[in-house]
């Protein structure tokens, strides 16, 4: 299991936040966030029953993962909402299709999505996925990502920030590779 520390875009040092990703072969990949908020800023959307697809997620707390694949252009985008609701999206290059909400992705399925007392933790299945584009784990790299709505605002959480906003699709910042 690797795991990374998520950086705040606006270097907003209030809370802090672990993504881990674990391969599971042969196509189900598991994620962890571990959030901490000594000063309990966070706000939590209110659970919802049987894992809904809900689309717009990302304009509450929002816990999001890329899947990218080596050499091209194409990428999945999972939203997970602690909320226990989640969505996939696909795009066939950068933010393109520019559909809002995007295009839903019906090739990722969803095993397991649980709110803890410390985060989220998630089991996706990529059989579809990755057989239909005939794909190994070592032709994907994976971006973790997070919208924290707060008492102080809007935060934006990623392995990395590499555009001069903050930019979850840039797959520069995408730094898991298996």
């Amino acid at each position: 299991m690797a795991s990374y520390e998520l950086m705040s875009f606006d270097r907003f040092e209030s809370i802090s936040l672990v993504g881990a990703i674990e391969q599971q072969s042969p196509f189900t990949l598991n994620v962890g966030y571990w959030l901490r908020d000594p000063n309990h800023l966070m706000l939590w959307p209110e659970q919802v029953a049987a894992h809904p697809r809900r689309d717009f997620l990302w304009e509450q707390t929002c816990f999001e993962i890329f899947i990218g694949v080596k050499n091209q252009d194409f990428y999945r985008e999972i939203n997970l909402s602690p909320s226990e609701a989640w969505q996939a999206y696909q795009f066939e290059e950068y933010r393109y299709p520019e559909n809002i909400p995007p295009i839903a992705a019906y090739d990722i399925e969803l095993n397991q999505l649980k709110r803890t007392h410390y985060g989220m933790n998630v089991s996706v299945d990529l059989t579809v996925f990755m057989q239909k584009h005939q794909l190994k784990w070592s032709d994907l790299y994976v971006g973790l990502s997070a919208v924290l709505n707060t008492s102080q605002g809007m935060h934006f959480y990623a392995m990395q920030h590499s555009s001069p906003s903050a930019d979850f699709h840039n797959k520069r910042d995408w730094l898991h590779e298996f």
